[in-house]
């Protein structure tokens, strides 16, 4: 798992495409003999590299600063891989604390040093921030609550010092491996916690009528907005809303979808990204198999297209780059299974 330092191990080919590239990307990827990997690509969908991961990864994390990429282990997984992809270290495994597991998110702090994961400490059922100093070989140095259950994906707010997380509410423990043990009572929340002190700045509840909406995915607009994403874990024939976005000091506000939107996504977001420069939301259902594009400042569906098992949503050059559990990236077809998350390296 070592490896050779990242830019040491592309073939000439490789390294020309990305050289040529508009963008690189990188996802967690399964292979066709059931091992597991990261891959990054061009914005084309072409592979220009893998690393073998010990098991199935979800989310990840980079930093421009650090020049480094993380993979975060699926729920309840306990490793996390940190890259460099400038070639400038070798590659990092960090091992979950005792009591806890990952939640396969997790974002850099804005100078690159910090790491900060989405933990489960499951005997106590609370959500907590990992934080590993990447100065020191990303040692775990600490740890604060996410003031929720079920903590999933986070990001780093304008202020460049504020988490942003989605409190999923749902509450599970590994020795019932991915098992929903509280959908009759369940918690969701989003909460901004301070990172510097871990104090909870805000904490937005979901009203009772939608406390089976789980918050699960976050990103930041151009002004500063929290878009958040949800997965409803109600009846089928339900129609709540599944995307929203706020800002510190107001309330949640939910953008109310098209019928046929909603209908089209089937309950279930699986990723969401922002395109700032454009201003663009976009959106992946791998249960609905369609990505759609809001506008970000009105939140009018622009598209909606259907593509199979929608996976992963990241902003391009243009519009999305958007990839799918067999094997699509864009306009290029691989033979991998492509998981639910990408991340936008250059």
């Amino acid at each position: 798992m070592a490896g050779a330092a990242w830019l040491a191990t592309l073939t000439p080919r490789s390294a020309f495409a990305l050289e040529r590239a508009d963008a690189v990307f990188a996802s967690a990827f399964m292979a066709p003999d059931g091992s597991y990997g990261v891959a990054t690509l061009t914005d084309e969908g072409q592979i220009i590299d893998r690393t073998l991961l010990p098991a199935r990864a979800h989310g990840m994390a980079f930093s421009p600063e650090s020049r480094r990429a993380v993979a975060f282990a699926r729920r309840p997984g306990t490793y996390a891989m940190v890259l460099s992809t400038n070639g400038a270290a070798e590659p990092v495994v960090i091992t979950a604390a005792e009591g806890r597991h990952f939640f396969g998110h997790g974002c850099f702090s804005a100078d690159g040093r910090m790491l900060y994961a989405t933990e489960n400490d499951f005997s106590a059922n609370r959500g907590m921030i990992g934080i590993y100093d990447g100065t020191r070989g990303f040692a775990r140095i600490g740890e604060f609550p996410t003031y929720g259950i079920g903590p999933h994906d986070m990001t780093l707010a304008a202020d460049r010092r504020t988490l942003a997380i989605a409190n999923g509410g749902i509450e599970t423990h590994p020795d019932f491996g991915r098992t929903k043990l509280n959908l009759d009572h369940m918690e969701p929340s989003l909460t901004l916690v301070d990172t510097v002190t871990g104090a909870l700045i805000e904490k937005h509840v979901l009203p009772r009528e939608l406390s089976r909406l789980s918050t699960r995915h976050v990103d930041i607009g151009t002004d500063g907005k929290i878009w958040f994403a949800c997965q409803y874990e109600g009846p089928r024939n339900d129609l709540p809303p599944l995307v929203g976005h706020f800002s510190r000091g107001e309330d949640l506000a939910f953008i109310p979808l098209p019928e046929r939107t909603t209908e089209a996504l089937a309950n279930y977001v699986g990723a969401i990204a922002v395109n700032r420069r454009e201003g663009l939301v976009g959106l992946t259902s791998p249960k609905g198999n369609v990505a759609v594009t809001l506008d970000a400042r009105t939140g009018a569906v622009l598209n909606e297209k259907f593509i199979a098992k929608a996976a992963g949503v990241a902003a391009a050059e243009h519009g999305f780059a958007v990839s799918s559990y067999d094997g699509h990236f864009n306009v290029r077809k691989s033979a991998v299974a492509w998981d639910q998350h990408i991340v936008r390296l250059g």
